[in-house]
């Protein structure tokens, strides 16, 4: 009888149908500002990680990214697509599965789908970083773009940072209404905006958040006044922008990892010599954040693995002596290590026990 497999060859799984369960168990609020203490927590230890821009392969129609960084102790990488064409095509425009995996004996810990989790995960960083830069007392947030992130960033600052209203603008009229339907009942007040304009009136926090892999113009230098906090995350890939130039150069601007946003995100635009604040500074204590009442401060994020480290050890926390997760024979662990193929051969047996079904 071909032996069954070792416990080490058993990979904990957290599949879609899992991972919102599990949401729903915590609850998303719950789910929301734990992830936020999460990143913000190995934000603090930032000089730790392995760092690198992650790696893209970019086609006309969209990009496939690995995004790995390590703490020393645990592995992590994340696979994601960013395809805007998805959208008119009925599919997500972002997919996403992530690892985590013991540094000391390269075995997998975690497998986790992450296209849910990503949403979470950018939502939380986003009020993460709003806690230490927006104004103190913002109650008002703009969303400007009102795609599958919308909601997760309008219930994630309302959770983190306190907003209780949000207003909605999107080109497409249909999302904006998806939007405001799928955050009634949230304790958000939602207002239904016509432009950009009208929708950033009475905001102190602006978050731009669209899909099309181009340079483009959300905001203009003239719709921006002083005092507010721009959280932009549309802008993820070279050659997509969302934010005139000219609002860049009279910000405060905060970034994650320099020589990845300085390729995708805002800052591209920009000289590569402009200055910028790295986030994880002010978060460790070293660099002051806002300034004063009037600054602009501005949010150029792009996503960085560190986020998705912090997201996915979350949810291996989360997972422990619940349901919802199941065990993947995943990884090949002879008793021999030396004997592969011995452990290969043994398996004949519990064929022949039932028959070839390929004969």
């Amino acid at each position: 009888m071909a032996p069954l497999p070792s416990k080490l060859a058993y990979v904990p799984f957290v599949s879609v149908e899992n991972m919102m369960r599990l949401v729903h168990h915590i609850g998303i609020e719950k789910v929301l500002t734990d992830l936020a203490d999460q990143i913000e927590a190995d934000f603090r230890r930032w000089p730790l990680f392995d760092k690198t821009p992650r790696v893209a392969s970019h086609s006309d129609v969209g990009v496939i990214e690995l995004m790995p960084t390590s703490d020393g102790e645990t592995y992590g990488f994340k696979y994601v697509n960013g395809h805007p064409k998805n959208m008119a095509e009925g599919l997500q425009t972002v997919t996403a599965f992530g690892l985590l995996a013991d540094v000391n004996s390269g075995y997998p810990k975690l497998l986790s789908e992450m296209t849910l989790l990503t949403a979470l995960r950018t939502a939380a960083t986003s009020a993460m970083a709003a806690r230490h830069l927006a104004p103190k007392g913002a109650r008002t947030m703009a969303m400007i773009g009102n795609g599958a992130q919308s909601e997760f960033q309008c219930l994630a600052f309302k959770a983190v940072c306190g907003i209780d209203s949000v207003r909605l603008y999107d080109i497409d009229p249909a999302a904006t209404e998806r939007c405001a339907r799928n955050l009634a009942g949230s304790g958000l007040t939602v207002v239904k905006c016509r432009s950009s304009q009208e929708a950033i009136e009475g905001a102190q926090i602006i978050t731009t958040c669209t899909a099309d892999k181009q340079y483009a113009t959300i905001l203009t230098d003239n719709m921006v006044g002083s005092g507010v906090h721009i959280n932009a995350i549309g802008g993820d890939c070279p050659g997509k922008t969302e934010l005139h130039r000219d609002i860049l150069l009279r910000s405060r601007i905060f970034v994650e990892y320099p020589p990845q946003t300085r390729i995708e995100g805002e800052i591209q635009q920009l000289d590569p010599d402009h200055a910028v604040t790295e986030l994880w500074q002010v978060i460790a204590g070293d660099v002051a954040g806002r300034a004063d009442d009037r600054q602009i401060t501005l949010f150029d994020s792009v996503g960085f693995a560190i986020e998705d480290f912090s997201a996915l050890r979350y949810v291996a926390q989360a997972i422990a002596g619940t349901p919802f997760f199941t065990r993947l024979d995943m990884i090949a662990d002879p008793d021999d290590p030396r004997d592969l193929f011995g452990m290969f051969q043994r398996a004949a047996d519990g064929v022949a026990a039932y028959g070839n079904p390929l004969r």
